[in-house]
């Protein structure tokens, strides 16, 4: 299951390099946000989108149980959107023990592990 997520998660970031560095190069963000704005289906998108980042974060905040991780994650989550949120669960892969199992990765972290 590790190996499995890992691929995922890079393979996530791989798809989402590619589609963000081609979309930059063919128009800005903010340029393309003003032109999209009016549409109602790019804006229930958009809610859509940082509503699974927030609930995401939920996740990650009570993972961590610290305050200043969980604000650290916030604004990368919200900034960074599925790039913070495949690179989280990277590095919780890779903190893995061996023979700890993917319920480690969903519980709650105890102590130094974050």
């Amino acid at each position: 299951m590790k190996t499995f997520l890992t691929i995922v998660c890079l393979g996530v970031l791989s798809v989402m390099l590619y589609v963000t560095v081609s979309a930059s190069l063919h128009q800005d963000v903010l340029t393309a946000t003003r032109l999209l704005w009016p549409d109602l289906w790019f804006r229930a998108t958009l809610a859509d989108a940082y509503f699974g980042f927030l609930f995401f974060w939920l996740w990650v905040a009570w993972r961590e149980q610290s305050a200043a991780k969980g604000a650290l994650w916030l604004v990368l989550i919200m900034a960074l959107g599925n790039f913070a949120m495949a690179g989280y669960v990277l590095l919780q892969l890779r903190r893995l023990q061996p023979g700890e199992g993917i319920e480690t990765l969903l519980l709650r972290n105890k102590g130094q592990r974050s």
